[in-house]
This record gives structure tokens, C-alpha cells and sequence, in this order.
């Protein structure tokens, strides 16, 4: 999931991340977050969510390698430096679903909808 954030205060971050998350809250069991200030509000997640939040050990960033693999596949698409007052929802949306469609190598060639909503994804070649 990509959200727009308002602002980097905690809850912020914890507001979206419930809203946005809200439809998949049978689904959902744990998050591991990582230990940056961005996730001070941690406590709002997991009771919103009704998750079980763990903790990456600091600068060990091998434990959430999905999420960092994926952050450097957002960076294709909006490079740091990015002003995102310029970058529209509909361009955020539209990321978000190729990343989410896209196969991966280390899940079998499988996308992220694939294994985690079941959504089998046909690919069409032209």
C-alpha cells in the first residue's frame, strides 16, 4: 500500500495507514515496522488494525527485505527528490497497482496480489 501523507507527524502516518488498511483488517495479522520516529504511534496501528507490531532489530534491514526491495521499486517511479505537492493520487494509485501486479522473482513469479489477496493475475502480452 502507498499512502500521501499531509505531513511526518506519527499520527499522520498511523491515520493513513488505518484508513487505508481498514478493508484488509481480517487479513492483516502482524506489520514489522522499522524503528524510525515515522512510527512513534505505533500503538494506534495495532489497536486500529488489530495487528501484533514487531520491531526490525536497528540497521538490519535484511529482516524487512520485502519492503525494502519494494521502496526501491517506488524509487523507479518517483526518484528521491521528488516534490510530491507535484505528483497526483492518480499517479500514486497507478504505481501502487503495477508494483502490486507486478510478478516477482523470489515469490515464484507470483505478484503481491497473487499471494496475498489470491487475485490470479493474467498477463497480457501485444
Amino acid at each position: 500500500m502507498i499512502f500521501r501523507l499531509t505531513g511526518k507527524q506519527a499520527s499522520l502516518l498511523a491515520e493513513a495507514a488505518i484508513e487505508g488498511m481498514a478493508h484488509l483488517v481480517d487479513q492483516i495479522l502482524t506489520i514489522t515496522l522499522d524503528n524510525g520516529l515515522e512510527f512513534a504511534a505505533h500503538e494506534l496501528i495495532a489497536e486500529g488494525l488489530k495487528a501484533d507490531i514487531y520491531f526490525a532489530h536497528p540497521y538490519s534491514s535484511w529482516e524487512r527485505g520485502i519492503n525494502e526491495n519494494t521502496n526501491g521499486l517506488i524509487r523507479q517511479y518517483f526518484p528521491k527528490g521528488t516534490d510530491f505537492n507535484q505528483v497526483t493520487d492518480e499517479q500514486i494509485e497507478h504505481v501502487m497497482d503495477c508494483l502490486n501486479n507486478r510478478p516477482r522473482k523470489t515469490r515464484g513469479g507470483k505478484s503481491p496480489n497473487e499471494l496475498f489477496m489470491g487475485q490470479q493475475v493474467d498477463l497480457l502480452a501485444a
